[in-house]
């Protein structure tokens, strides 16, 4: 499987179902019809486009559009932003600060609204995250309009089982293909790609993320 079948796959599964769950269910049960070569060809392309997404800008706009700042909601935002298809993934990637411009984004800015937030500051020591975030409810989210896609990130070792394929094999089909995975993070020894810099300072999130900084740090 080259890169163009593998976000064929990923876009026309956007087109042939209406949920998260329907869609990784769909690609599952695709990637499961073929070889578990081709299933580990499939994860290569997808970790490859993970990783070009673990980078500080994307972090920092993942973290002002969810209000938080794990580990794992940074992996499963960057699952969302994958299922947007290859041209708005690289346009994305290429300039974080663009995705205000998504519909999606603009909906949950809407959204958004709908919730009152209290952000505590950045904390560095010992990693990056926000130290806490208090969100009182004042309607309910739909669970589909969320930025993430968790599920996204387990349908090829899904359909890997379900082919037969054997987990001793899994990570070493993976690493023969020269593809090792960004995320997890491994403690605090691993960090996003780029220059880290100072989120709190405001002149400098306007200079590295205008957009971004207008619709999210004026309020």
């Amino acid at each position: 499987m080259d890169v163009d079948e593998y976000w064929g796959l990923v876009e026309r599964s956007g087109r042939e179902t209406r949920t998260k769950e329907d869609r990784a269910g769909w690609l599952v049960e695709r990637l499961s019809e073929l070889s578990v070569e081709e299933i580990l060809d499939y994860d290569a392309w997808h970790t490859r486009a993970e990783n070009r997404a673990c980078t500080w800008d994307v972090y920092v706009v993942c973290s002002s559009i969810t209000g938080f700042g794990s580990y794992n909601g940074f992996e499963y935002f960057v699952q969302w932003l994958i299922s947007f298809g290859r041209d708005a993934y690289e346009e994305l990637v290429e300039c974080p600060d663009k995705i205000v411009e998504l519909p999606h984004v603009q909906r949950l800015r809407w959204l958004t609204r709908t919730y009152r937030h209290e952000r505590t500051s950045w904390s560095r020591d010992g990693g990056f995250r926000l130290d806490r975030q208090t969100c009182t409810r004042l309607q309910k989210w739909p669970d589909e309009e969320w930025p993430e896609f968790e599920l996204l990130g387990y349908v090829a070792h899904q359909a890997y089982d379900e082919a037969g394929g054997s987990d001793d094999n899994y990570m070493k089909g993976l690493r023969d293909r020269g593809v090792e995975a960004r995320f997890p993070f491994c403690g605090y020894e691993e960090e996003p790609e780029g220059e880290a810099w100072d989120f709190e300072d405001p002149a400098e999130f306007v200079r590295r993320l205008p957009r971004t900084a207008y619709h999210y740090q004026s309020g």
